[in-house]
């Protein structure tokens, strides 16, 4: 069978855009990627509407975040407890009871990020250690954290449901919040992150053009 030189053509761009497509695919889950703030719980760190250039390597090396990383994280299927009763302090891990079965399902959530939702917050506490929250501050291991991020006057307190303020990080986990505390669904209201759900760390910031630059 002879294929003309315009089949050929065809055929050969089209080969090219499946390429770049697997390669973007690939780079954006693997490596890194653009997105936008639409969230207010990390003010005055970031602001809504500000880019960022997410890092995604740490996930793929399974990496721990170190306390202070920004991190962005897929949104726990339970965002608040209605009832203390409802936990498990044995076990204070956010839920995740949403997540699809089928092969397309998981490949057009987890990795097209289709439907998927994620919050951006601090990592405050890292496995092992005790978090307690009371008086308007965080201890670590019976110790005040400094925290010098936080805008001037902000404290931390319980925030709606919020009733993870006293526990110890479970294994591969982390404790996160928004800097911005009163305007923050955060781990005091779900719970510890498990690292699988950790999907990057915030690395630039490259809009507006003034504040271009490494976040921390």
């Amino acid at each position: 069978m002879v294929i003309s030189d315009k089949v050929r053509n065809v055929l050969e761009w089209i080969f090219c855009i499946v390429i770049a497509f697997v390669l973007a695919v690939l780079i954006k889950y693997f490596v890194g990627t653009p997105t936008i703030v639409s969230q207010v719980s990390m003010n005055p760190t970031l602001k809504s509407g500000q880019r960022l250039i997410l890092n995604r390597i740490s996930r793929t090396i399974k990496e721990m975040p170190q306390r202070g990383d920004i991190i962005t994280f897929e949104a726990p299927s339970v965002k608040a407890y209605q009832s203390i009763d409802e936990i498990d302090f044995n076990s204070p891990v956010a839920k995740y009871e949403n997540e699809p079965t089928s092969w397309w399902g998981k490949f057009t959530y987890y990795v097209l990020e289709i439907g998927k939702e994620s919050y951006i917050k601090r990592v405050i506490g890292l496995p092992g250690e005790h978090v307690k929250i009371e008086n308007g501050k965080v201890y670590i291991n019976g110790e005040e954290l400094q925290e010098d991020y936080l805008a001037e006057n902000v404290v931390t307190e319980a925030v709606q449901n919020s009733y993870f303020l006293d526990l110890t990080v479970p294994e591969d986990c982390v404790f996160a919040m928004g800097d911005n505390r009163t305007q923050s669904t955060d781990c005091r209201s779900f719970g510890c992150i498990p690292l699988e759900k950790i999907e990057s760390k915030v690395w630039i910031r490259f809009w507006p053009l003034d504040l271009w630059g490494h976040v921390d």
